[in-house]
């Protein structure tokens, strides 16, 4: 995270927020955002966010992300924010939405979580 610049920005009742910056560390070989970093920004959100809905005794663990990136970004700074579809016992379903400094959705992401027991 650190070494793409992540930085998480605010923590609310219903989401998780975090800011990427689109620089040389984040573009693809075209000079756009690379979708992989995207993704990366969206499961650090989901995971991170589905941790604080777990007691101590447990942790969650991605177990499959998808994504739809819909715009390029080639400078500036974007911010991802991740929202609850599901908080169960064993599974989590988080939908994580990247946009631009100007508000334009880049990236769409869903992410499942296994909800498991820490190993001590």
């Amino acid at each position: 995270m650190e070494a793409l610049g992540i930085v998480f920005t605010e923590i609310g009742d219903d989401f998780v927020r975090a800011t990427m910056p689109v620089d040389a560390r984040t573009h693809q070989p075209y000079g756009l955002l690379h979708g992989g970093a995207s993704v990366l920004l969206a499961e650090t959100l989901g995971s991170s966010a589905g941790n604080l809905c777990v007691d101590e005794a447990h942790m969650c663990v991605g177990i499959e992300i998808n994504a739809n990136h819909l715009a390029g970004v080639r400078e500036g700074t974007v911010t991802g924010t991740a929202r609850p579809l599901h908080v169960g016992r064993s599974t989590q379903v988080w939908e994580i939405r990247i946009e631009d400094d100007r508000g334009r959705l880049a990236c769409v992401s869903r992410l499942t979580l296994a909800v498991v027991a820490r190993r001590g």
